[in-house]
């Protein structure tokens, strides 16, 4: 048998692909590389006889395993909150860089964490990787109904529930967008241009390093309380929070701090950095829909 036809040859041309789907199910590089690995031991002893359809195959056994993952963390009742802020060591591996560069991945990764086990693997198969129903209702073992009801649960989790007007979203994500850029440069007069003068910024003692005040009033103050903690802002991500435009802080996808964006009169006029982890449960989160594209105006 040629190399090139063997199973550990068509695996490497799978692996990538079910890094990504095992990744998006865990919410873990290393857990969805250890799926990964796990999958490959499967196929190794089975030698690939009688396995025709290798891609789909192993979409399904990694399914598997991570629901088996994520049923296990359920029950142990893994902490998914508290993790401290990684120092900028350079060390991210490449996954790690494009879920951090990718805005919508970064929420997605928060929420899904606080689906069940099997409504995860339904929306992620489903959803984003494009599994028929009947395929997913084999892995999760349910009917083909069941399998359905599941996505679509999911997927209103998901969402999430806007409390204002679609208008009203998108100017402020505007604003939010244009808060967490100058966060993320250090920007203090851009920060300076979306707070109010009266701004108030309120942050839970655990979000805070000691001796920072939990409670900030004014523009330039909460501005430069912002500049100074910049380092955060690089694992933000925009997200709906509580029904309106807001922040999380997730590094590598795991839910440090939510931040809920009060906005008045075209300006930030108060946030609040939720940290304690009874407060962050209570949050309610959703995936931003990607903002419409704006359309050229005609010249008169």
């Amino acid at each position: 048998m040629d190399g090139h036809d063997g199973p550990a040859w068509r695996f490497e041309g799978e692996r990538g692909r079910l890094r990504t789907l095992a990744h998006r199910m865990l919410g873990s590089p290393d857990e969805a590389e250890d799926a990964v690995q796990e999958a490959w031991l499967r196929l190794e002893r089975t030698g690939g006889d009688g396995i025709d359809n290798l891609g789909g195959w192993l979409t399904t056994v990694v399914s598997r395993i991570c629901l088996d993952m994520l049923r296990s963390r359920a029950t142990r009742r893994e902490e998914p909150y508290g993790v401290e802020v990684p120092d900028r060591t350079g060390s991210d591996s490449p996954e790690d860089a494009a879920v951090l560069a990718d805005a919508v991945g970064v929420a997605l990764l928060v929420v899904l964490a606080r689906l069940a086990p099997a409504e995860r693997v339904a929306f992620v198969l489903h959803d984003l990787f494009g599994v028929p129903f009947d395929r997913i209702a084999r892995i999760l073992d349910r009917s083909l109904p069941a399998a359905k009801k599941l996505a679509s649960r999911a997927r209103r989790k998901v969402r999430g529930t806007p409390a204002v007007p679609e208008a009203e979203l998108d100017r402020h994500r505007r604003l939010v967008e244009a808060f967490l850029a100058a966060a993320r440069g250090g920007d203090l007069g851009g920060l300076l241009e979306v707070l109010a003068p009266d701004v108030v910024r309120r942050a839970d003692p655990a979000a805070l390093p000691p001796g920072v005040p939990v409670e900030l009033r004014g523009a330039r103050a909460v501005a430069e309380g912002t500049v100074a903690l910049r380092e955060r802002s690089r694992f933000a991500a925009l997200a709906l929070v509580d029904g309106d435009v807001g922040l999380v802080v997730a590094p590598h996808g795991r839910l440090l701090f939510a931040l809920t964006v009060t906005v008045e009169g075209g300006r930030i006029t108060a946030y609040d950095v939720v940290a304690e982890p009874e407060r962050l449960r209570r949050v309610e989160l959703g995936v931003l829909d990607p903002p419409a594209p704006t359309r050229p105006t005609r010249p008169s």
